[in-house]
């Protein structure tokens, strides 16, 4: 996970920056994926990102959303206001009344929503945190002017431009999808199919939860969620790369990121959760 936040004030303070990135301590492979064919950028800001009190989030919608649903802010797993959620532990229904402050596009809050559950949790193949609100996307649009960010519904593609979107430092970060991480282990966490970044995406604690923005179509691809600081090997706060083959890579300064493409697959008519839903691979309880 991104270092803790206090940590990361701590850092900020001493170095006025974040990890700096460093080489591989070992060679990994190619990043799979293809390369991107290049489209005009669009304009990425913070409209529709969130500041929670010790990390980022952003409200989402899916491509079947429609405006009258309970809207949704995703964050991380390891964000979830009960603590971490265990290795196998999913999180379904939990009622919860977290507040997010929204934010415009010049990352000026506009409002405090809040939320009435916790929709899914879960530190499990994947770290994200899904929370429904007291508030439609109509009435966040008709009070705020803010529409949501479009979580999409493919793989995103090596070689992508990204901007990652930090609603609690109201900053943003600009790098490219560097590959994929056949499996990203973390102390007793492993995620599946992680997004590596190219260096230039130096995130800091609180950046945690963060959308990951497709910069030519604007839609959401992946969550913010770690990376590796001090180069040990697959420690907390020190994620490692492990192959198809179980060879672990250590790319201290990298970060990483969780994909969200297969998430809209289990929310059906009302952003419903179904797990059981045709398509839908998150983790069950």
């Amino acid at each position: 996970m991104n270092k803790p936040l206090l940590a990361a004030l701590t850092t900020l303070v001493i170095t006025g920056a974040g990890v700096a990135p460093a080489a591989a301590a070992t060679a990994g492979s190619a990043a799979p994926g293809r390369a991107r064919t290049a489209h005009a950028a669009k304009a990425v800001d913070f409209a529709g990102t969130v500041a929670l009190s010790n990390c980022s989030g952003s409200v989402i919608r899916f491509p079947a959303s429609a405006d009258s649903d309970p809207a949704l802010v995703l964050s991380n797993g390891h964000c979830l206001e009960t603590g971490f959620p265990s290795p196998g532990e999913v999180v379904v229904g939990q009622s919860s009344s977290r507040s997010f402050g929204l934010l415009n596009s010049a990352g000026s809050q506009v409002a405090t929503l809040r939320a009435n559950q916790v929709v899914y949790s879960t530190m499990t193949d994947t770290d994200v945190t899904i929370y429904q609100l007291t508030r439609t996307y109509a009435q966040i649009k008709s009070s705020y002017g803010i529409s949501p960010l479009t979580v999409s519904d493919t793989h995103p593609v090596a070689g992508t431009a990204i901007k990652v979107v930090s609603g609690y430092w109201k900053r943003t970060y600009s790098c490219n999808v560097d590959g994929f991480v056949y499996r990203l282990k973390e102390g007793g966490w492993t995620w599946k199919d992680s997004v590596r970044y190219t260096s230039a995406c130096n995130t800091i604690g609180g950046t945690s939860g963060s959308p990951v923005v497709d910069t030519a179509t604007g839609k959401v691809v992946a969550v913010n969620n770690t990376g590796n600081e001090d180069g040990q090997r697959c420690t907390e706060n020190n994620p490692c790369e492990v192959d198809q083959n179980g060879n672990v890579t250590v790319r201290q300064g990298i970060n990483y990121a969780e994909e969200t493409y297969q998430i809209p697959a289990c929310f059906t008519t009302g952003n419903r959760l179904d797990l059981n839903a045709a398509g839908c691979v998150l983790p069950k309880p």
